[in-house]
């Protein structure tokens, strides 16, 4: 995969040459090029905003060195062989980031990024380039931050560790918060390693049972259980379809049902009392 982020601050993405990012990068599995918008200015002032149209308190980034520094990007990759290029805009008001979306850009072989600075870049390079490649507006979260190239380094680690020979063991994602399947709208549960008792507090019983059917039981179980405390919206979602019989007991446990007039509101399972203690 290539990468390619073109910022006013280089040197914010300096972590990608750190941890999963920068050893992928080392083997040749990611190739990231980070570029200076401001090498695309042409006044002394290397100037990269303006006053908005329509007035308005702060600054817009400006079209022509955002339009030149993607063509130059565009021009360089494709002689290097790189196809298939998507833009990502990470932007407060962009679709949710996901799992399920990281999976599918980690599909694509050449994404670039534009992070952006003060209220954004003029929407006239957005939708410029939206006609030469798929364009993904994404948000990381519900809040506003100085500028997108922390956004940037999510994304990237996000996509990154789901590339082929990047993890060392190739199934460690598969049990992950969101992973596709079994795990899309649920939370991880806790984890635990040696060793079996520290300052009193002892592994559950079941880890080290040996039992794996019981052990897979116990940790579907804690998922839900996770779920249902931090995300009930994620449980709120779920197709009943989507859990088995022993699902729906443990959920009934914590305090769930299927609902059966929510379906038509985009709700499908609705609190009740429960009975844990």
């Amino acid at each position: 995969m290539r990468l390619d982020v073109v910022t006013i601050f280089p040197e914010y993405l300096d972590p990608l040459n750190v941890s999963l990012v920068g050893k992928a990068r080392a083997r040749g599995q990611l190739g990231v090029h980070v570029h200076d918008l401001r090498d695309w200015t042409y006044d002394r002032h290397n100037t990269v905003d303006d006053t908005p149209y329509g007035g308005g308190p702060g600054m817009v980034m400006k079209t022509e060195p955002w339009g030149d520094a993607l063509d130059s990007v565009l021009a360089d990759g494709y002689e290097r062989g790189s196809h298939g290029p998507a833009l990502i805009v990470p932007t407060p008001s962009g679709r949710p980031f996901t799992q399920e979306l990281a999976v599918h850009l980690s599909e694509r072989p050449w994404l670039i990024f534009t992070p952006a600075r003060y209220e954004g870049i003029d929407r006239r390079v957005v939708d410029e380039y939206a006609t030469r490649m798929p364009v993904y507006e994404v948000s990381i979260g519900d809040y506003v931050l100085a500028g997108g190239e922390a956004a940037v380094l999510v994304i990237t680690e996000a996509v990154a560790r789901l590339l082929p020979g990047v993890l060392g063991n190739a199934e460690s994602h598969r049990d992950d918060s969101f992973a596709p399947g079994a795990m899309a709208n649920l939370l991880e549960g806790p984890v635990h390693t040696k060793p079996p008792v520290w300052r009193g507090r002892e592994i559950p019983d079941v880890l080290l049972s040996g039992h794996h059917g019981k052990i897979a039981r116990w940790r579907r179980d804690e998922a839900l259980r996770r779920t249902t405390t931090h995300r009930p919206d994620l449980i709120e979602r779920c197709d009943p379809k989507a859990f088995d019989k022993k699902d729906r007991e443990m959920l009934s446990i914590l305090g769930w049902e299927p609902d059966p007039e929510g379906e038509p509101y985009g709700r499908f399972w609705r609190r009740t009392g429960g009975v844990e203690e």
